[in-house]
């Protein structure tokens, strides 16, 4: 089962705050165990370590942004981004309706 990650999107707030605040109400009323982080792009500019540890051991599902800008900022950050969409899945939340998110994210 791939682990969940949701980014708040707390500084560059270009996500959609409807769309973010109903993709985190859904991921708690699931029984889907997820983490939340509060800006990915913070952490990308910080050179986070943590950021690698989120993609250690097994599939990932993260709730983000545009893909493209995700796998950029772990690269900016010196953390190897899987090519492979079985390791790694990014769903955009500035583009995509929540429904269609948690549909991904939410396993029944």
């Amino acid at each position: 089962m791939p682990k969940v990650l949701y980014c708040r999107c707390a500084y560059a707030q270009v996500v959609p705050d409807h769309v973010k605040d109903e993709v985190l109400k859904g991921l708690c009323e699931s029984e889907t165990t997820f983490e939340t982080v509060s800006d990915l792009c913070e952490m990308a500019a910080r050179k986070d370590p943590r950021l690698g540890e989120l993609l250690k051991d097994g599939p990932v599902k993260i709730a983000a942004c545009y893909p493209r800008a995700v796998k950029w900022l772990f690269h900016n950050a010196g953390v190897d981004f899987p090519d492979s969409e079985d390791e790694v899945t990014v769903l955009n939340m500035r583009e995509d309706a929540a429904e269609n998110i948690l549909d991904e994210l939410i396993d029944e």
